[in-house]
């Protein structure tokens, strides 16, 4: 699974100087989603959308297990077929677009 985190400063563990609100950072994800569905690279987006932390932060979460997720994240990430993006996804953490790598 892949995924690009638009966090809000109403979501779990913001950044400290977010100012984003969760109507500006719903638009935001659904702007990079727009944007993968034109075809635009999805590590490139991670960079210019994603608040997410991680080892060279393209999105990648690895192998994930549904009971360790969030449910909204797991209900979602688990329907795609290998391939598949998600529509965006809300979760305590902020708003996600989630891709089956596998």
């Amino acid at each position: 699974m892949r995924h690009i985190l638009v966090k809000h400063t109403g979501s779990r563990s913001p950044p400290q100087n977010l100012t984003r609100t969760e109507g500006q950072a719903c638009l935001r994800a659904q702007e990079a989603l727009d944007k993968l569905k034109a075809g635009a690279d999805f590590t490139k987006l991670v960079a210019e959308y994603s608040d997410s932390p991680g080892p060279g932060n393209d999105g990648a979460l690895g192998a994930i297990h549904r009971a360790e997720m969030d449910h909204a994240f797991a209900d979602a990430a688990f329907e795609l077929e290998p391939g598949q993006m998600s529509n965006v996804v809300e979760t305590p953490f902020g708003f996600h677009v989630i891709v089956r790598t596998e």
